[in-house]
């Protein structure tokens, strides 16, 4: 839900803040896409913060998601992806 930021994930809702729901928007709106750390932040909008930042705002969306998190993959040194549904 856009208006409120949350997710569903199997039969739980899920509240998101501001920031780890564009990530999360951003990420699926091209599954396979490798999303670099400053790509991430000018799409959110938050250009100027460290790139590190995005690393935290995943490490919560993967705690909140739970196992639904494990479709976003790391890919080591460059930023991040959605895995492409199978």
């Amino acid at each position: 839900d856009d208006g409120r930021r949350e997710v569903r994930v199997e039969e739980r809702t899920i509240e998101l803040t501001n920031t780890e729901y564009r990530i999360l928007r951003y990420l699926a709106s091209k599954p396979g896409r490798v999303r670099t750390r400053p790509d991430i932040l000018e799409a959110i909008g938050e250009g100027h913060v460290l790139e590190r930042t995005v690393d935290v705002h995943v490490a919560s969306l993967r705690r909140k998601l739970a196992d639904g998190g494990a479709w976003i993959e790391t890919v080591r040194g460059v930023g991040y992806r959605a895995r492409e549904p199978r």
